[in-house]
């Protein structure tokens, strides 16, 4: 993704909100809004913005495993399973 074509200035987006929300709808992608010249925000279509928010979440998740593999707070999967299937067990 290259964002450096898809800078608009505050003025653009006032003047062609419908037809930047058409684009982006439609698979563009987000586009950069400028104010005097600094980069000031991101806007993209929702679905894309789901998408990077769940991509986002299985980021930290897989992080979060790998700090736990780190520091030993593991235990074998067989172990877990058998734990698993006595308690179910218990209930039977």
């Amino acid at each position: 993704m290259r964002l450096s074509k898809q800078i608009k200035p505050i003025s653009y987006l006032k003047a062609n909100a419908a037809a930047v929300l058409h684009d982006l709808a439609a698979g563009a992608e987000p586009l950069v809004i400028t104010q005097n010249g600094e980069a000031r925000a991101v806007i993209q279509d929702i679905a894309a913005f789901e998408r990077t928010q769940e991509t986002l979440a299985l980021l930290k998740l897989l992080a979060l495993g790998a700090q736990d593999i780190d520091a030993g707070r593991t235990e074998p999967a067989r172990e877990v399973a058998a734990r698993i299937k006595a308690k179910f067990a218990a209930r039977a």
